[in-house]
């Protein structure tokens, strides 16, 4: 190897060296706040799970003891199939009402921005205060439902919605599709418009149909879109909390008691705070097997080169 040949690849690593620090200098901030805002809290959140943790006094080591606790608690094993119950329901109504959407608004037509807008609209307003107005809507002697469902003649008279588990249900439900339909039209609606326009022609001029371009050029070429909107549609129903506690408080007869309402309760009502550690411990393992799950089948069937 020539002088020349050793100053040229001296130099190149030199260059790649200065590379990498500079982009680690660059991932730095993010890095931090990572590591202050999760990596940080979810190792303590590991350290209080191993104790017995009061509100007041000191922690008392304990083992493994909250972990198979919950193995044996029958209440969190109900909250755990509530939830899954829950997210099954609430994905397939979403998706059902946000897909349609995003077909609707991703072609240019009159008025489609305002379409749009009027669509998003609640994603903006926050989940607690979605579930405030909610409450308003559904309350038996001043909101807006009952009388209408009587003036209609849906019911026979004016009901309380949220007495009963299968009309609460469906309140929240019809809410929470709502509220959040408009965040998932707009992440399909990206994947609908990267989609390139050539392919849609071609398929069109070699005859293909309306359900035929549909199901055998849009549904593929929209699987990782429709993986992230499923996974967040997952991830945050199975997160869900604030409905249930503002308008249900967890009834009728403790039926709506989600895992992370079941998570809140053991920690501040009851100040189990090493069990409600040892909870969100076992919660974040869920999620994040949920999310390799899905992603793992986001890559089956991707053609390899």
């Amino acid at each position: 190897m020539t002088t020349s040949s050793l100053t040229t690849t001296t130099r190149r690593s030199r260059l790649k060296r200065k590379s990498g620090w500079r982009g680690l200098v660059y991932i730095a901030p993010a890095m931090a706040l990572v590591t202050i805002f999760f990596v940080l809290p979810v190792l303590f959140t590991l350290w209080m799970s191993l104790h017995k943790w009061p509100l007041l006094g000191e922690p008392a080591w304990i083992g493994l003891r909250n972990y198979t606790r919950m193995f044996t608690d029958a209440r969190f094993f109900n909250a755990l199939g509530f939830t899954a119950h829950y997210t099954l329901i609430v994905t397939i109504a979403i998706f059902a009402v946000a897909f349609p959407l995003a077909l609707f608004v991703e072609k240019q037509r009159p008025l489609v921005s305002l379409y749009r807008t009027i669509v998003f609209l609640p994603v903006v307003v926050g989940l607690a205060s979605a579930s405030l107005l909610w409450v308003w809507l559904a309350n038996v002697d001043s909101g807006l439902f009952a009388p209408l469902f009587a003036v209609l003649g849906l019911t026979a008279d004016r009901i309380n919605l949220l007495a009963k588990f299968d009309t609460a249900f469906m309140t929240i439900i019809v809410m929470v599709v709502w509220k959040i339909a408009g965040f998932t039209m707009i992440i399909l609606l990206t994947g609908l418009q990267a989609i390139p326009r050539e392919l849609t022609e071609a398929a069109r001029i070699d005859g293909a149909g309306g359900w035929q371009r549909f199901r055998h050029l849009t549904l593929p070429l929209m699987r990782r879109t429709m993986a992230l909107a499923l996974i967040l549609s997952v991830t945050g129903s199975i997160l869900a909390f604030d409905q249930f506690y503002i308008m249900t408080s967890g009834g009728p007869q403790n039926k709506m008691i989600s895992v992370v309402y079941y998570i809140f309760n053991q920690s501040f009502v009851s100040f189990n705070l090493g069990y409600g550690a040892a909870l969100s411990i076992a919660l974040l393992l869920i999620l994040v097997t949920l999310s390799v799950v899905q992603l793992w089948l986001l890559k089956v069937g991707d053609e390899r080169p």
